[in-house]
């Protein structure tokens, strides 16, 4: 394999990750922020219906991440979903996906840094969370292979730390196995709500797929990895849920602002929520690096194809990233990381990416056995459930979504017009 490194003008990538790097990436995306703050607006909105709003949302997850494999292997390029949709239904499906997921990762890019200076410094939480963008931008713009490694370490920190809030949970004498019992309060538009919302913390199993052209032997590496990742990530994901809402019950916990450190106080293990409160910080961290790198590599994808100006889709000659569209993307970043709020961008970035795995499933119904179509059925339920998740969201997060959809569609609109007439 030929690894000379290409040039500036070339603009292309370097191949520099294997399966464990790219399993470590996708869990780095997923076992993140998501787990301690997605569980609490998931009860607030399901009750007692929170495990099954969080078995839908695997669901969903699964099929997305099944037809996602199946068109990275087919096209093992930079961009994800915006390039399955434009390869596959045609230019403007490729760049509403693309735009979905820049709009709306960038706005959970902002909620990741601020949970990371909510829990290291409450006090100065926007002013901790500019820090800490400016910091992981730096990393990323140093390379993918020591954005990689950074994120082995923050992957097991915070496996250790869910570890032992389960481990507390589960072993204390709080836990009540009736807290797990569905009950009349759970209505199907409230599971539906709630596995809208913890889909936010799924999602990241995309930025395994925006990384294809740094991933070695693409067609094979892919879909493993992002089996393998979101498998993990679901058996973490159940146990926490499982021991936190066995501890808390849903009401306690939908009131929660720390649900994950109120657990093991309440489990009967005070000196566990520091540490609780350290993982929860770390995780966030993850959670901004992989999003940060599945932005950058989106934004360079449109740039090429000049849906975004031109020059972002530049490379640097010495570290084979994206530099522009990094830097581009963490001062955007910044500026929201000091001016909003957390709670927020949660939905709205739930709808944004649920619009991205839409056209990701549909994309996938056109492949030919011959190449590599999943069960039909797998993006017609994953088309269907992201489309059902995405309209039962907070209405809030539904009107600002649709909005910025429609934006997005009036500038390509307005770009080929203009196009036309040159």
């Amino acid at each position: 394999m030929n690894t000379t490194p290409p040039s500036a003008d070339a603009g292309e990538l370097r191949r520099h990750l294997g399966l464990f790097d790219a399993v470590v990436i996708g869990l780095g995306s997923m076992i993140g922020a998501g787990v301690f703050a997605a569980l609490a607006p998931a009860a607030a909105a399901a009750g007692s219906g929170l495990l099954p709003g969080l078995a839908l949302a695997a669901v969903v997850a699964y099929c997305n991440a099944t037809s996602s494999a199946r068109l990275a292997a087919r096209y093992p390029r930079s961009g994800g979903t915006y390039v399955y949709g434009r390869e596959r239904l045609g230019e403007f499906w490729g760049y509403l996906a693309g735009w979905g997921f820049v709009v709306g990762k960038t706005a959970s890019c902002a909620a990741m840094a601020l949970t990371a200076g909510s829990y290291l410094w409450p006090e100065q939480a926007h002013a901790v969370a500019v820090a800490v963008v400016v910091a992981l931008t730096a990393v990323n713009y140093a390379g993918v292979q020591k954005a990689a490694w950074l994120t082995r370490v923050i992957v097991a920190v915070v496996l250790a730390v869910l570890a032992a809030v389960v481990t507390a949970c589960l072993t204390g004498s709080a836990a009540e196995a009736g807290h797990l019992a569905v009950g009349a309060d759970a209505g199907f538009h409230g599971v539906l709500r709630a596995a809208g919302l913890l889909f936010f913390a799924f999602a990241g199993y995309a930025r395994i797929a925006t990384l294809g052209e740094e991933v070695r032997e693409p067609r094979r590496t892919i879909p493993r990895a992002i089996s393998l990742a979101l498998g993990i990530t679901l058996v973490v994901y159940a146990a926490v849920a499982l021991a936190v809402l066995a501890v808390l019950g849903p009401d306690r916990l939908a009131h929660s602002a720390a649900p994950l450190a109120e657990a093991v106080r309440a489990a009967g293990a005070p000196s566990l929520v520091p540490v609780v409160r350290a993982g929860a910080a770390v995780a966030s961290l993850g959670s901004l690096l992989a999003l940060i790198l599945g932005v950058s590599r989106t934004t360079l994808a449109m740039a090429r194809d000049r849906h975004l100006p031109h020059p972002l889709a530049a490379v640097h000659p010495r570290f084979g990233v994206p530099h522009r569209a990094e830097l581009l993307v963490g001062a955007v970043v910044a500026v929201l990381a000091a001016t909003t709020d957390v709670r927020g961008a949660i939905g709205f970035s739930s709808f944004g990416v649920l619009a991205y795995y839409a056209v990701a499933n549909a994309s996938a119904w056109t492949l030919t056995p011959g190449e590599g179509r999943p069960p039909l059925a797998v993006p017609v339920v994953g088309a269907a459930g992201c489309l059902a998740l995405a309209l039962a969201l907070p209405a809030s997060s539904v009107l600002w979504g649709a909005v910025v959809l429609a934006v997005g569609a009036a500038v390509y609109g307005l770009r080929r017009v203009t196009a036309a007439r040159r």
